[in-house]
């Protein structure tokens, strides 16, 4: 089988990583914070190291503003939740997942904020900030944005966003699911107030894990509450990051895998462009295919992360998908949780066929996906 859906999770997890939730399950085996003894307090030593390796690893300013949710959509409701308040305005892309979609559009259901989308142009960052510029008034207190979407791959330009809002003194928050690990991130240059990530993806750590890095976290309300080892006789949440928006039990084994994917990635040498090439390599084939539609320019670093999209004919996305997981090819078909971003490309009926990578994928795998579809397409 070969897999191509590396950007719902990466589907080969490298060997230390591996090794770290294994070993995480023998030596870590008690809860950190809640002991002095010797396996919780190597317990906690190694989650505050693998705070330290994210605050370093996404430029926070320190290892209190990094939060352990279960993932990136767990992350982006702590923010959008926690931020908002009746009568504000929430500010978003057209590219936007339902990770950021739904919570922000429940909000609006029921009567608490008001959702204001801005039109992504790709490739063409002025128009692209000219866009949101226009959309935020002086009720917007939160912008969130994807850095990559998830469906075309298509590069927002948050450093610009983070420039804007700064001027606007609007919070900043990034979804950065389907880039980190993968495109360079960095709190300190864009100057968001929050960022997002899946630590399951471009990190390579186990599913099950996440990041939220607050730079004032101790400003969101809470939405979840409960033991965190510190404060125990209030009744309230405690104030102090990371504390405020951790409760309950972490995943210790996973947080465990996550510091040596973050690892693991700081010592891979021109990942992104191998990634990008073997992306050409496979628009490349599919473009001189008759039949084959892509809905996106050939892709390039400078605009795009690593993914590739495209249909076969008016085959419902679904029926290619199967049909290539008939041949052994495993790829990602139909809306991908963000039909804002079909809706953008004209593809909320059909949906589309995913292909996206990993630093496992090789050449020989982009030949056959193109042999795949090459066997699906219409001929005349």
């Amino acid at each position: 089988m070969i897999y191509l859906d590396h950007a719902a999770t990466t589907g080969t997890k490298p060997l230390p990583v591996r090794q770290a939730v294994a070993h995480a399950l023998t030596t870590f085996s008690a809860n950190p914070g809640r002991s002095g003894s010797g396996p919780s307090l190597r317990a906690a030593e190694m989650v505050y190291d693998c705070r330290k390796e994210a605050a370093s690893f996404f430029g926070a300013p320190g290892p209190e503003c990094v939060v352990f949710p279960l993932n990136c959509t767990m992350a982006l409701n702590m923010v959008i939740k926690g931020i908002l308040r009746l009568g504000d305005e929430a500010v978003c892309s057209d590219l936007e997942h339902n990770a950021v979609a739904r919570p922000l559009c429940t909000l609006q259901e029921r009567g608490e904020i008001t959702v204001r989308r801005f039109c992504v142009v790709p490739g063409d960052w002025e128009r692209t900030l000219q866009n949101l510029r226009e959309a935020l008034s002086e009720k917007t207190r939160l912008v969130v944005v994807t850095h990559a979407s998830n469906v075309w791959g298509i590069r927002v330009p948050v450093e610009r966003i983070g420039i804007l809002c700064r001027e606007y003194r609007i919070p900043l928050c990034i979804d950065a699911a389907q880039s980190a690990g993968v495109l360079p991130l960095s709190m300190e240059e864009t100057g968001c107030d929050f960022l997002c990530a899946a630590g399951h993806k471009g990190l390579y750590g186990p599913m099950g894990t996440g990041l939220l890095l607050a730079r004032n976290g101790e400003k969101l309300q809470t939405i979840l509450e409960g033991g965190t080892g510190t404060d125990s006789r209030r009744l309230t949440q405690p104030e102090l990051m990371p504390e405020r928006l951790e409760s309950g039990t972490l995943n210790v084994p996973g947080i465990s895998g996550l510091r040596a994917g973050m690892r693991w990635v700081r010592q891979q040498r021109g990942l992104l462009d191998r990634e990008m090439g073997l992306c050409q390599a496979a628009w490349d084939g599919l473009h001189r295919m008759e039949g084959v539609r892509l809905y996106t320019p050939r892709p390039e670093t400078s605009w795009t992360a690593p993914v590739v999209s495209f249909n076969v004919g008016d085959l419902p996305s679904e029926q290619v998908g199967a049909r290539l997981a008939e041949q052994g090819i495993l790829v990602r078909a139909g809306l991908h949780c963000a039909p804002w971003a079909h809706e953008k490309m004209g593809t909320l009926e059909q949906g589309c066929v995913r292909i996206s990578v990993s630093a496992f994928t090789r050449r020989e795998d982009m030949a056959a996906l193109l042999r795949a579809v090459g066997k699906i397409r219409p001929k005349n």
